[in-house]
């Protein structure tokens, strides 16, 4: 089941959203001080990419203090609006019934959009 549901995400969006992240990658990476913001927006790619049945897990506590204020400085790199996005349209996707397991996805990604440092995929 989770293989259907993550062709019908690729198609229907999902493969989009993951080139948009992976060109503002590249873009975040041309400057050294971009690198770490540009490797935690491909982390994004990557979920965006196959959402379902990808588990995103902490790092565990401590996480190191530098992951807490990349954290901060993301939000306003860019973190806030992406979380935004994957809200609102995790709204929209849980209107309907059928729509309700794209929209927990979405709020998944709004959360991993929030906080990606600390972060793993498994």
């Amino acid at each position: 089941m989770k293989v259907i549901l993550n062709i019908i995400w690729l198609i229907f969006g999902g493969l989009l959203t993951a080139i948009e992240y992976v060109v503002s990658s590249v873009a975040l990476m041309v400057t050294i001080i971009g690198i770490p913001f540009g490797l935690q927006t491909m982390k994004l790619a990557l979920v965006v990419l196959w959402p379902f049945g990808t588990e995103i897990k902490s790092t565990g506590w401590p996480s190191g203090c530098l992951a807490g204020i990349m954290n901060i400085i993301w939000w306003f790199v860019g973190g806030v609006p992406i979380a935004l996005t994957h809200i609102v349209w995790g709204l929209i996707f849980s209107i309907t019934i059928i729509g309700l397991p794209f929209g927990i996805e979405s709020f998944k990604l709004a959360l991993l959009a929030l906080f990606p440092f600390g972060k793993r995929i498994e």
